[in-house]
């Protein structure tokens, strides 16, 4: 007789990506029972990873036809609330698919929302769009807390801000008892022998006093590229926003800054034994805690857009042994 996978521990995948979030719940001991993702080149990832092809457009999924769960987990779209694209928040329609999440739990009564988006939600439009959300949650029943968490916490080598937000239908989720690890330096996640892409010695400048920022970031130097001086301040080009971070270079001794989807280049370059190269796509996905064995189906520049857009899954993964630990016993 087959067992049968208890409820309680069911989930769905929405706005999946190429399936971050539910290799974390997975690891924790969860079971998938359906999953929505619109970009084509991220369901073909995820049906090749997990031999399953996502559903399509969210907005023409009725919610009759999403099977019953415990937990709605979603990393809805963060562009509409970035530092790095407009910050158009709900006047961008990509914004507004939270009250798609919103009709959703509505309908089929999950015991959990999961959701996660990027660091700036908190701040935005005042922190009216936070304020909405919460609000919204809680009009249908749920018992809402956030927290502001950082990747480098959960072992792996980056310093990446996010949003997370759990609502349950009796009570809150307590982040105090997030299990943390201490970060781990980029050097430890490089490979050690592949066809690597090195800057020449007069391709780029190092600074003479290398100093570790609170972050875990060692900014160590720069490309030198020609670049926008205006609206600069004296002596601060190479550290301008003007200047981006694909111009950048960071020590393998300290931690990799947030590696956004909109490097589809993959322009990521460290210093590392006296030599400065760029990142490779294996590197990047070991920085968002991606296993070795993931497959990968789109070329590099879909996969840089892949990966900037998933979630670092050890982090995933202790918020969702910690779901099921507070909630779920």
């Amino acid at each position: 007789m087959i067992k049968k996978f208890p409820k309680k521990f069911a989930f769905i995948d929405l706005f999946a990506g190429i399936g971050g979030i539910r290799l974390g719940f997975e690891k924790a001991g969860y079971k998938c029972v359906f999953s929505s993702e619109i970009d084509r080149e991220c369901q073909l990832t995820y049906r090749l990873n997990f031999n399953e092809f996502p559903r399509g457009d969210i907005t023409k999924i009725k919610s009759e036809e999403i099977p019953a769960h415990s937990i709605l987990t979603a990393g809805f779209p963060c562009q509409a609330f970035s530092i790095c694209g407009r910050q158009r928040g709900f006047n961008d329609t990509r914004g507004t698919l939270f009250f798609e999440i919103l009709r959703i739990a509505k309908a089929k009564k999950p015991d959990v929302i999961f959701l996660e988006n990027v660091k700036h939600l908190k701040y935005h439009d005042d922190k009216k769009t936070l304020s909405i959300i919460i609000n919204n949650l809680e009009k249908i029943g749920y018992k809402v807390s956030w927290d502001i968490l950082n990747a480098k916490d959960f072992g792996v080598a980056q310093n990446r801000e996010r949003i997370i937000i759990i609502g349950h239908k009796k009570k809150k989720f307590d982040f105090s008892k997030i299990n943390k690890k201490r970060p781990v330096s980029l050097k430890k996640i490089l490979e050690k022998k592949g066809k690597f892409e090195y800057l020449q010695l007069n391709e780029y400048t190092l600074l003479k006093n290398i100093k570790r920022q609170p972050s875990g970031l060692i900014f160590a130097g720069y490309r030198n590229k020609k670049i926008r001086e205006n609206g600069t301040r004296p002596n601060t080009i190479h550290l301008s926003r003007v200047h981006k971070q694909p111009n950048r270079i960071y020590s393998s001794e300290g931690v990799h800054p947030t590696l956004p989807s909109q490097e589809t280049a993959g322009r990521f370059f460290v210093l590392h034994d006296n030599k400065v190269r760029k990142l490779t796509i294996e590197e990047c996905f070991r920085l968002m805690g991606f296993p070795k064995e993931f497959k990968k189906y789109s070329r590099n520049g879909n996969l840089y857009k892949q990966i900037g857009n998933s979630v670092v899954v050890p982090m995933v993964a202790e918020l969702a042994y910690q779901i099921k630990n507070q909630f779920l016993k």
